[in-house]
């Protein structure tokens, strides 16, 4: 577990009632959200995501396991524990619980009433300019029923954050919420969260507001799993419900009788049903999925160098097409992606591109195969190399991934080649699917400029 993460949750168990009547809720979770990091908690009715939420929330004590949330300790805490931890959170529910007596500058200061230290002037100050914030300014005195569903949730979400808490907690905050309206409290909720550094959970049935997430866990039956395994659930599911209704032979029968009229009707609903089930099969090719593989990549690839203590980690793919290898790995944390190209016949990566051999390298401008262009090309001097080749799933060669002077000046040893082939066999998989993802893209994007090419050529 990381030290420094806001909320650490380890082996968490949590049930209601005792003896027969006893319900266990929460199977085993892991996890662990850090600073900054807004998380999205999807599942079911009945999963356990509010229970999960409320013990996150110090609104109860943990009963087994191990629930930390901002250096407390929550297992078996006692009241004054809880507080403490209450007053650096920030609650957003899917009901907006204001009061109807008051404004909603009165509501907004409401929440600071636990915060000795923090005078009324003060208090009124920091309300209005949190409203003024939530884009409300013009509306801070007026009650709660003269304001729409979507801006009473705006006044929700600057009372949670006028404590300026380190935590801020959403259980289905846009469920009451038409389309537009959820989307900008998210929206909202979102810019502040990052501007002010909070960390965010939260609790959603809405899969419209999921890309805002940095990343979605996904809780079913009380137990913690990937986002990834319940798509591919929900997905499996969709697709055993569809065979079950389209049964061997059924069609044909049904066919077999109709009229014209009623079969035309029937080729345009299947029709429908066909472009509808294949934009759900397009989404793998979704811009926002190949981003995540990407970033993944990077950040993989930079991390197999720090492990390795490599000053630097490139991720080479092989475009037999062009005849090329190509990179746009960041070389450093925080750099813009380096664009290198280099011919397949050349070099240190490209010869374990095309004959699969790993290379071990101690003095790189001794050794014939090494390309100097490229340090010509970046500036950069190269001292040892090691380079392995990374295959798809038939077996065949399709990138490399190579690292360039161990720190200290020393060459890579045996151990290094063995930990960096068992790093390229994990990260095979996750290249492959970006590589055939853009590789889709590209070839659409292709398709489309050379057809509007032959439409312009041709008058059209």
């Amino acid at each position: 577990m990381n030290n420094s993460a806001p909320i650490q949750i380890r082996g968490l168990n949590h049930h209601f009632g005792e003896g027969a009547l006893r319900k266990q809720i929460l199977f085993d979770v892991t996890t662990e959200i850090h600073t900054g990091e807004i998380v999205i908690v999807t599942g079911p009715s009945g999963s356990g995501k509010t229970t999960l939420l409320t013990l996150i929330g110090a609104l109860r004590s943990a009963q087994d396991g191990s629930l930390e949330v901002l250096g407390h300790q929550l297992r078996r805490a006692n009241g004054d524990v809880l507080v403490e931890v209450r007053k650096c959170i920030g609650y957003i529910f899917q009901a907006h619980n204001l009061l109807d007596c008051l404004t909603a500058a009165q509501n907004v200061q409401m929440s600071l009433q636990l915060h000795s230290e923090v005078s009324r002037r003060d208090a009124q100050r920091r309300a209005l300019a949190m409203l003024e914030a939530v884009g409300l300014g013009n509306r801070a005195h007026h009650y709660v029923n003269q304001l729409s569903g979507g801006q009473k949730q705006r006044v929700a979400i600057a009372r949670a954050l006028v404590s300026y808490p380190k935590i801020i907690l959403a259980d289905e905050p846009t469920a009451s919420l038409d389309r537009e309206s959820g989307r900008e409290v998210v929206r909202l909720m979102h810019d502040l969260a990052k501007q002010q550094g909070v960390t965010v959970l939260l609790v959603t049935h809405d899969n419209r507001i999921l890309d805002v997430a940095d990343r979605v866990i996904h809780l079913e039956d009380g137990r913690l799993t990937s986002f990834t395994n319940a798509v591919i659930s929900n997905t499996q599911h969709m697709m055993d419900m569809l065979a079950q209704n389209n049964r061997k032979g059924e069609l044909t029968s049904r066919v077999k009788g109709m009229s014209v009229d009623q079969f035309i009707t029937l080729m345009n609903q299947a029709t429908a049903e066909c472009q509808q089930f294949l934009r759900v099969v397009e989404m793998s090719k979704h811009e926002a999925f190949e981003s995540m593989l990407e970033q993944f990549l990077e950040a993989f690839t930079l991390k197999v160098g720090e492990i390795l203590h490599a000053d630097r980690a490139s991720l080479f793919l092989v475009d037999s097409e062009r005849g090329e290898l190509w990179s746009q790995v960041a070389q450093s944390e925080g750099e813009r992606p380096l664009q290198i190209r280099i011919p397949l016949s050349t070099g240190i990566a490209g010869h374990v591109a095309t004959t699969g051999e790993t290379l071990n390298i101690p003095d790189a401008y001794g050794h014939p195969l090494f390309n100097r262009e490229v340090d010509r090309q970046t500036g950069y001097r190269t001292r040892s190399i090691l380079c392995v080749p990374i295959t798809d799933s038939r077996g065949r060669v399709f990138a490399a991934v190579q690292l360039l002077n161990k720190a200290g000046g020393a060459a890579f040893d045996t151990s290094d080649e063995k930990r960096l082939r068992e790093f390229g066999a994990s990260l095979g998989v996750v290249l492959e699917t970006w590589w055939r993802t853009a590789a889709a893209r590209l070839m659409a994007a292709e398709a489309a400029t050379e057809e509007d090419e032959t439409h312009h050529s041709a008058g059209l």
